[in-house]
């Protein structure tokens, strides 16, 4: 019976990881032959097809993505996006967590409610076009910033992280003359590093990925975010890459390149930050995600 019970337990094992290890290549292959065929040549490029290892290899398609003008000022306008939204974000969604998981605030489920509320109703999007408008946020670099500044979904997220730490912490602070400030940003902040951390994560992808608010509000070529000119590029196919200079420096060294492997590269360049970012957060991910989901 052991003997049976054995094999039937690496029997399942094995169908499991097996599953699990062509799921995992299904999802990582469309990725590795993305920048496989941004490395290749003009000539392996011409040719379609999936690769399953490298034909050549040349960097002549990232030379020219990084010559392109409008590709440079699209990397710094999404940076900038990222490093201001994700502040912004951080301290308004800190703030608002704090106070509502004090639990002598009076109203504090009444206020929680009407938060969450807005999560499933809204006033449309003419209505909120014309708020912004209104605003002055036509052409400007804050309508990718300001409109996404808090997410109530992080923000429910944080709270419930810090209605799980023990109120003891908060009472021997008060004992010793803490405010509420000096509790939140010296007791409650620095011990919530997994859920600060995966919140910042989800802001960061957030605003680097932002391209609705700007192809709605954004005219001004020199304010378009990567996001956004990527599809253009790939799937409006209304953006090509004419940086003349780059034409032209790339047309005396004899070298030619793809639109397809361009596209590819592009893709990549935009993709490979936030794969970056990600190991380094990866510790407090897990940790971060459940503490701040258990408690209601």
């Amino acid at each position: 019976m052991k003997q049976d019970k054995s094999f039937g337990n690496s029997l399942a094992n094995f169908i499991i990881y097996s599953f699990l290890i062509l799921f995992g290549i299904s999802i990582l292959f469309p990725f590795y032959n993305m920048v496989l065929l941004s490395f290749a040549s003009f000539e392996d490029s011409m040719r379609q097809g999936l690769y399953l290892w490298p034909h050549s290899f040349t960097f002549d398609n990232y030379r020219r993505v990084f010559m392109d003008a409008q590709v440079m000022s699209s990397i710094r306008v999404a940076t900038l996006n990222v490093l201001f939204g994700t502040s912004l974000a951080m301290v308004l969604t800190i703030f608002a967590s704090y106070v509502l998981s004090r639990k002598n605030l009076p109203g504090r489920r009444g206020m929680f409610y009407f938060i969450i509320f807005t999560m499933y109703f809204s006033a449309g999007l003419i209505p909120w076009f014309m708020v912004l408008r209104a605003l002055g946020f036509v052409d400007s670099f804050w309508v990718m910033t300001v409109p996404n500044a808090m997410s109530v979904f992080n923000m429910i997220l944080m709270r419930n992280y810090f209605l799980s730490l023990p109120d003891s912490l908060e009472e021997s602070a008060r004992l010793d003359g803490a405010g509420e400030f000096v509790i939140m940003w010296r007791i409650i902040v620095p011990l919530s590093a997994p859920i600060m951390a995966t919140v910042a994560l989800f802001y960061a992808v957030g605003f680097w990925n932002q391209w609705w608010n700007a192809m709605l509000f954004i005219q001004d070529v020199n304010l378009i975010p990567l996001a956004l000119l990527l599809r253009r590029l790939v799937i409006d196919n209304s953006i090509q890459f004419g940086d003349a200079m780059g034409v032209a420096q790339l047309a005396q060294e004899g070298i030619r390149v793809h639109s397809r492997a361009l596209e590819l590269a592009t893709v990549t360049v935009a993709t490979i930050p936030i794969l970056c970012v990600y190991p380094f957060l990866q510790k407090y991910f897990t940790k971060g995600i459940m503490l701040g989901a258990i408690k209601a």
